[in-house]
């Protein structure tokens, strides 16, 4: 248990300093299109200082990994999501993204959720499950991808109209795909193996695990980096967070058959202290105003067309 949870914080930091670094990156890369993928992956391979916030997140996969070895999906996620608290404080300092009162409320309150789900562990006692069934997990997954990609396309149609960026459409729709990519990692981390690597490599192959991961992995790159430019990075990423902690607690916990902790004030803990995070990370505000930093080519032209509108 003490291990997963070590873990959980290890990735916690990976991933809010890759995205504060890619957030750093992208701000002076021309505007990203998601119409023009090959165009954008060619910007994007050609900052190093994007590459590196890469491999911080790829540090954090490798983290979670290890968590969903070690800790059930409900607890895991309640531990996931207090990686916003540090992502608030470097998107401040790093990034110079205003915090406002409510987001540094929204700290006191995430670490309290934090403290309630490391309270409702009890080690070896709670049931980890490796595998989903094929069947339910598609069923889960498949609707899941299909409704990240409409809301996606709605946000991009509503930018396309010349409207400010606002990051619950594109959070949410990049967490549903990281959603799905959440139980790709847990199915994965399930058949990992160092007793028959050969054996595990082609229950790999043979599952929907790895393929599940190529098409979010690809997919998410893109559409994740352009949103994370036109939206604030303390914004859209603990929108995205919500979704995807939502989403996999509830239909993991349902694919992978993993029970809810029997003991009354255990439970309590577990549920509580992951609706207290959601709860907070909702309560954060969810549109970009005019002073906040944006790519400059968007401000250009929201400029721009200010001036034609007065005219």
């Amino acid at each position: 248990m003490l291990w997963g949870v070590l873990a959980a914080l290890l990735a916690n930091v990976a991933y809010s300093a890759g995205f504060v670094l890619e957030k750093r990156a992208l701000t002076g890369l021309p505007a990203l299109s998601s119409g023009r993928p090959l165009r954008a992956v060619r910007l994007l391979l050609g900052s190093p200082l994007w590459i590196g916030g890469s491999c911080a997140l790829a540090l954090g996969f490798a983290a979670q990994l290890a968590v969903y070895r070690t800790l059930p999906i409900a607890a895991a996620q309640g531990l996931f999501v207090s990686g916003m608290v540090l992502l608030l404080l470097l998107s401040s300092v790093v990034l110079g993204e205003r915090t406002s009162a409510r987001e540094r409320r929204s700290i006191a309150g995430i670490l309290c959720a934090l403290l309630m789900v490391v309270a409702s562990l009890q080690g070896a006692a709670d049931p980890i499950s490796r595998s989903a069934p094929t069947g339910t997990l598609l069923a889960v997954c498949l609707p899941s991808l299909a409704a990240g990609l409409l809301l996606y396309g709605a946000a991009e149609r509503r930018a396309g109209r010349g409207q400010r960026p606002t990051g619950v459409g594109y959070g949410s729709a990049v967490g549903l795909l990281y959603g799905v990519s959440s139980l790709a990692i847990k199915g994965v981390s399930g058949l990992l193996t160092t007793h028959s690597v050969g054996g595990a490599a082609l229950d790999l192959l043979a599952s929907p695990y790895p393929y599940l991961l190529l098409f979010t992995g690809a997919t998410g790159l893109v559409l994740s980096q352009t949103a994370l430019q036109r939206c604030r990075a303390s914004l859209i990423v603990p929108v995205c967070t919500t979704v995807t902690s939502v989403f996999t607690v509830a239909c993991g916990t349902f694919a992978f058959g993993e029970p809810l902790p029997a003991d009354p004030v255990r439970l309590a803990l577990r549920l509580g202290g992951t609706a207290l995070a959601v709860a907070v990370l909702l309560t954060l505000p969810r549109e970009d105003t005019p002073q906040t930093s944006q790519h400059p080519l968007a401000s250009k032209d929201l400029n721009r067309k200010d001036v034609r509108h007065e005219a």
